[in-house]
């Protein structure tokens, strides 16, 4: 039987057990340990078990620090195992660190709460970031607003981070440097928007530009300078007024407080040039301006920096029709213009290109009076006459019925082909309507002279006349009027009263007789007819002798009137 003294062997057991027990809680756990003694780089540390512990002294210091630790100092290790194969306890500051940041980063995480920490290496895709033990990743894109080509001047610095994304089991930290530069930088713009008013004056510089315009920083928060708000003159692009780094003076036109959005003008401080501008320039008034920009409908031009005016197509060229403008006018060329219409409150400006030159076709009027002889060149020939090109860069049209005597309009169009220079008559010119009428076969006979081209002007409406057969026609007769009058045609219902009159075959060229002139067609030509006179005749006669119901037949009345005509011839 074993004494009090002796243990027996499983009182040996059970001391055993609760030595390697208290041991054995110790591993895995963060201790307090008393640093014993400072050898060369690493700290002998006592946690209270059997044997000390070392550590590098590097653990105890902050990335790009020094350790600042004495003999005696109490400090938090981490037990890795609790003997090694020197019979040493293995320790670890930087593991005892790691498990308490780990906590808090938790419970700062689960609050939003920003972290303090330091870039102190790189790695593949970004950097890594020391949160006062635990190790996170800072990618590349996170570091800053905008990106950053060297960090160098942002390591070893303590700063705020946002932790993204957190994952103990793995040990995966994602922090953000960007998304705390972000918020601070809306809640200085938020607070810089309060203090922005619109129309205030305020001085920005100039941090990007656009094809649109530009941004400017107006001390934390940028505002947009659209282009068409650098100057009231055109702007093709705002590098032809700034640069970036230009600090410029600028009004605050409009702030949308919702979208943090700040539009700027310069313009909005200079004097706007359309006030006035209707009695500056008023209708009718002749002006010189620099064509600024072409498009398919017509023409710029700046009548003075501001004030633009355009040209409409329809209003560049009295002759060059369905042209685009840039064949007539070129970008910042000279010319002059004509005001034709001014809205002030919209800001347009009608300008007229040919009305600051003469009407060619009042030109050629004024030169080419009615009947007098030109020459030009064919230049289109079409199913109803011929077009000739003339002096003054217009055209006058000769009309088949006008091309040839006793020959139908078909025949005489193959007479002549593009290209071939004619002479013609000019029978009418109407500037407003740009119309010239000629005639070719005035020239062969029964042509039109000076004199009687104007003849037929002093024909009056319903007067007789006595008419020279000079063409005979299916549908008519040419006629002349007097020896040297002018020439006019009777249509074959005009011939007579009675059908068997309205043959157009009984009359013979060189005949004569009496017609009464009943109107004029476009070219000032008269028209006649028999049918017309005829029936004048007739009422008149009746209004004379009496009507019917006196006895005598309209045989005898007629008889009587022409008894009378004849006697006073």
């Amino acid at each position: 039987m074993a004494s009090a003294a002796t243990p027996s062997r499983d009182d040996f057991a059970a001391l055993l057990n609760e030595t390697l027990g208290e041991h054995e809680s110790f591993e895995g756990r963060v201790v307090q340990g008393t640093v014993t003694a400072i050898e060369n780089d690493m700290a002998v540390i006592d946690v209270g078990l059997k044997s000390e512990g070392r550590v590098a002294l590097r653990e105890f210091a902050a990335p790009g620090q020094k350790a600042e630790l004495s003999v005696g100092d109490t400090v938090e290790v981490y037990v890795d195992r609790v003997e090694n194969m020197h019979g040493e306890a293995m320790l670890s500051r930087d593991r005892a660190r790691r498990e308490a940041a780990w906590d808090k980063l938790e419970g700062e995480f689960g609050e939003g709460k920003r972290v303090e920490g330091i870039i102190f290496g790189r790695v593949k895709g970004g950097f890594t970031v020391d949160l006062n033990g635990a190790v996170a990743f800072l990618p590349g894109s996170q570091v800053d607003i905008r990106p950053v080509r060297d960090v160098t001047p942002l390591m070893d610095i303590p700063q705020p981070f946002q932790i993204l994304k957190m994952d103990r089991r793995r040990g995966n930290i994602v922090v953000s440097r960007r998304a705390v530069l972000e918020e601070t930088r809306a809640e200085q713009r938020t607070g810089l928007i309060q203090s922005l008013a619109e129309g205030q004056v305020i001085d920005g510089v100039v941090k990007n530009i656009t094809d649109y315009g530009a941004f400017v920083d107006l001390g934390g928060i940028d505002g947009l300078l659209h282009v068409t708000d650098l100057s009231y003159k055109r702007v093709g692009h705002p590098s032809e007024m700034i640069n970036i780094g230009d600090t410029l003076k600028v009004q605050i036109i409009r702030i949308n407080k919702d979208t943090q959005r700040i539009s700027l003008g310069m313009k909005q401080l200079e004097s706007d040039p359309w006030e006035g501008a209707a009695a500056k320039y008023p209708i009718g008034g002749k002006f010189t301006g620099r064509v600024t920009n072409i498009t398919e409908y017509g023409a710029f031009v700046e009548l003075e920096p501001g004030i633009e005016g355009l040209v409409h197509v329809s209003e560049m060229s009295w002759t060059k029709k369905n042209v685009h403008p840039g064949k007539i006018v070129s970008t910042s060329q000279e010319v002059d213009v004509v005001i034709l219409e001014v809205d002030q409150d919209k800001r347009r400006i009608s300008l007229g290109l040919k009305q600051a030159i003469n009407n060619p076709w009042e030109a050629f009027a004024e030169a080419h009076p009615v009947g007098s002889t030109v020459q030009g060149e064919v230049k289109n020939a079409t199913e109803f006459g011929l077009f000739i090109g003339l002096d003054g860069d217009v055209d006058g049209m000769v009309h088949m019925s006008d091309i040839a005597w006793g020959i139908s309009g078909e025949d005489a169009l193959n007479l002549h082909h593009k290209g071939e220079t004619v002479e013609a008559i000019v029978l009418d010119v109407d500037p407003e309507k740009e119309r010239i009428s000629l005639g070719m076969k005035q020239l062969e006979r029964g042509g039109v002279s000076a004199d009687s081209a104007t003849s037929a002007g002093r024909l009056g409406k319903n007067s007789v006349v006595t008419v020279t057969v000079l063409e005979v026609r299916d549908g008519g007769l040419e006629v002349q009027a007097g020896e040297d009058g002018a020439t006019g045609f009777i249509k074959r219902v005009d011939l007579g009263r009675d059908r068997d009159e309205q043959r157009p075959e009984r009359f013979q060229v060189g005949q004569k007789f009496d017609a009464m002139v009943i109107g004029f067609d476009r070219s000032k030509k008269p028209n006649f007819s028999v049918k017309a006179m005829q029936l004048a005749e007739e009422k008149q006669a009746v209004a004379q002798y009496g009507s019917s119901d006196s006895g005598a037949s309209l045989g005898d009345i007629l008889g009587e009137a022409l008894k009378a005509r004849n006697s006073k011839s």
